[in-house]
């Protein structure tokens, strides 16, 4: 009698979750030929058709490739095959409108044998006959990474089982020893192997909306393996990157975001916000959720808005980098409000500066104005015919822009709008700055004043938690034996001026890195300026040899400046104006924006930052 190791018995008890969710356990299927007969019987009641031998082993021979990636689009996509008598079949693999109707089987200890590979895989997942999970489980107390490298090892022998049948189909792979459960997309050799660390990256733990984490594999399966969940997670969640022919598996919380607010949406419940902390991804989320939001029919336009012009940029750039063609420049103020009023399907989602579109719903810009003059109409009055149509509003960076007179008239003319923001850094009432000002009465707005409900977060606690940011390194010290200030600097500044200079030689590796000051306002980066500018000259005439520090003051333009400071205009024209604003003018205006000090090594130019 054969004996039931760990790891047969964790299979056992997978299997019997899976049947209790309702997959269908296929014993009788454990090697090539009947995962192929399988895969026929149910590619044939899906499009209706029944295949000559010849024209299965045809079919097969079109669809079996060792290119990952094009292997997934044929999973997503309807294809044409040429039929023996020469008429066309259009067929897809799988119900790609419904994943949740599609027919979901578990099978274990498959077989593939090829002319090279001779392997056997713990459990697969296959979803109308096509295998798209492989499981990979090992005993508890031994690392699942085992099981990782034993994925990497089948993949790496020529002609295996991935590259020459049905496994070519495979998404994702789930690794287990029963406490901890982790995932990742398959994808072409290139993009995956171990790295110079031996880590294997991207690699996921599943979480809750909260980020606690689901490791235990019964858990997983529950949260992670219900059939229409893994439907929508390959379905949905998985982001084929066209630039890079790559496979991408969202984390768990961007599907959430991406979830709550399409539910959002869906439901019409008002506006919202999302706080991801900054280096989170919020550009895929904000992608995904754009791109899913193209099938809704109620909604007539999605706007990604960003408040810079290389913003603009970097995020079509991004977007068509996950999806080829997937939005076009805007040029001008004019080309924006074209692609507003065009039924086009292409120009339903569309990345724009908030600078276009507030010039678009202004009367009195210069845009508008000379429109007018023209006898020609506006932009504003072109757009009238979308006033109650529903539009989605997604703002990236949403307490940078979303503060003034351009949030309001977006209201005020899209009564039926649903204004989305992302943040890395909300504004809550204890750092509330911004005022907003009607009559005489100023009150202190936050984020949730503008966008009233937090959809999903996602913090920098969270994300450290995953390594998915750098984790802080903080020292604390005492300054000792501080000089006395200078007339008109307190001792604070000055002790904290001396030692960045004591410090940042060590800190910086020898000055191979640049550093950043944070201020609380204008007038203090100014007086620090002063302070290092002393305090070096001080040094540097005690001690000839001692090469000083380059420092520089960066801030923004105060968000009480002007018009033209406060909304930059994209036309050439307009630009030019704006550059005559001399900065050293906006000194004298002070404001309440954070505000940096760079240092630089006077030695050598740096290497980091």
């Amino acid at each position: 009698m054969a004996m039931i190791t760990p790891e047969r018995d964790l299979e056992a008890s997978l299997v019997t979750k899976l049947r209790d969710l309702k997959y269908e356990y296929r014993p009788d299927i454990r090697d090539r030929d009947t995962l192929e007969a399988n895969f026929r019987e149910k590619f044939q009641a899906l499009n209706r058709v029944t295949l000559t031998d010849s024209e299965f082993k045809r079919l097969l021979d079109d669809i079996v490739t060792p290119d990952v990636y094009q292997a997934a689009r044929s999973l997503r996509s309807r294809e044409t095959f040429i039929r023996g008598d020469g008429t066309p079949l259009n067929y897809t693999l799988v119900n790609i409108k419904d994943w949740c109707k599609n027919t979901f089987e578990v099978i274990k200890q498959l077989r593939i044998n090829t002319d090279n590979s001779h392997h056997r895989y713990d459990v697969m997942l296959l979803i109308n006959g096509v295998p798209v999970v492989q499981i990979e489980l090992k005993a508890l107390g031994i690392s699942p990474r085992r099981a990782m490298e034993q994925i990497v090892d089948y993949k790496s022998d020529p002609g295996n089982g991935y590259t020459t049948t049905l496994l070519c189909f495979i998404q994702l792979f789930i690794i287990s020893n029963r406490t901890e459960t982790r995932y990742f997309a398959n994808n072409n050799a290139r993009h995956f192997a171990f790295d110079a660390d031996e880590r294997f990256l991207p690699i996921y733990q599943f979480a809750a909306e909260d980020n606690t984490k689901i490791t235990h594999l019964d858990d997983f399966a529950d949260r992670f393996l219900a059939k229409c969940t893994l439907g929508q997670m390959i379905s949905k969640y998985m982001v084929l990157i066209a630039s890079e022919q790559k496979l991408l598996m969202m984390r768990p919380y961007q599907i959430y975001a991406v979830k709550a607010l399409v539910d959002c949406i869906d439901q019409n419940c008002g506006n919202g916000y999302i706080w991801h902390t900054t280096g989170s991804g919020k550009t895929l989320t904000s992608f995904k959720a754009s791109t899913l939001l193209k099938t809704n029919e109620s909604i007539h336009k999605c706007l990604f808005v960003v408040d810079r012009k290389d913003l603009d940029r970097q995020t079509r750039e991004e977007f068509n980098r996950f999806q080829e063609n997937c939005v076009e420049d805007n040029t001008n103020t004019a080309t924006l409000v074209r692609r507003l009023q065009s039924d086009d399907y292409a120009d339903k989602v569309i990345v724009t500066t908030i600078q276009k579109l507030g010039l678009a719903l202004d009367e009195n810009s210069r845009h508008n104005k000379q429109t007018a003059a023209q006898g020609r109409l506006t932009s504003k009055q072109r757009l009238e015919r979308l006033r109650d149509k529903r539009m989605v509003f997604i703002f990236d960076e949403c307490h940078r822009s979303q503060f003034g007179e351009t949030h309001r008239a977006i209201k005020a003319f899209f009564p039926n709008a649903q204004l989305f923001g992302f943040t890395g850094t909300p504004i809550f009432e204890e750092n509330a700055t911004v005022r907003q000002i009607e009559g005489d009465i100023a009150t202190l707005q936050t984020t949730r004043d503008l966008f009233q409900n937090e959809l999903h977060a996602y913090t920098i606690t969270h994300a450290i938690e995953d390594q998915n940011v750098l984790r802080f390194h903080v020292d604390y010290y005492q300054p000792r034996n501080a000089a006395a200030p200078k007339p008109g600097q307190t001792l604070t500044k000055q002790a904290v001026a001396q030692a960045i200079l004591d410090k940042h030689d060590a800190a910086t590796g020898g000055r191979r890195f640049n550093a950043l000051l944070a201020t609380a306002s204008i007038n203090d980066a100014i007086e620090y300026n002063q302070v290092f500018k002393t305090l070096q000259a001080e040094r540097q005439a005690a001690d000839p040899a001692f090469a000083p520090l380059k420092i520089a003051v960066v801030f923004s333009p105060p968000a009480a400046g002007s018009p033209d400071v406060r909304q930059i205009q994209e036309d050439l024209p307009q630009e030019k104006e704006d550059n005559r604003h001399d900065p050293e003018s906006l000194l004298q205006n002070g404001s309440s924006e954070c505000v940096a000090i760079a240092v630089r090594s006077a030695l050598e130019p740096a290497a980091g930052a």
